[in-house]
């Protein structure tokens, strides 16, 4: 059975910094790419940034290019994501996600495991 776990959520001002972190209970042959992605209150599960297990190749949405870094320390099963100068906008729950291979990074649809999500909360 395969597990996410995340932590690192809390409450910052605007331009703030958090890093999140997803611990995974063991990678199942079928995992090949890990994903954040945010739910905002009323909106869409959104894809903030994945990253391929094998090739480290990492992909971002738009609004994090320059300020998100998503990495995989291996050595302690974990996914993480260093997030700076956070808006207000931002706020959201912040799930970690992993999957295959195939299909657009930043849909939610191409994901098979889940965490329950840390809260990231951004105050003007």
């Amino acid at each position: 059975q395969v597990q996410l776990v995340e932590s690192g959520g809390g409450s910052v001002q605007t331009g703030g910094s958090l890093r999140l972190s997803c611990v995974v209970s063991r990678y199942a042959p079928s995992i090949a790419r890990m994903a954040w992605f945010r739910q905002a209150p009323g909106k869409e599960r959104e894809g903030v940034a994945s990253i391929f297990l094998h090739t480290k190749e990492t992909t971002y949405a738009d609004s994090a290019k320059g300020r998100f870094t998503i990495s995989q320390d291996t050595a302690n099963n974990t996914l993480l994501l260093q997030m700076n100068s956070l808006p207000p906008e931002e706020t959201g729950v912040y799930l970690c996600a992993a999957g295959g291979l195939s299909g657009d990074w930043a849909a939610p649809l191409y994901y098979h495991y889940w965490g329950q999500g840390t809260r990231v909360t951004v105050s003007s």
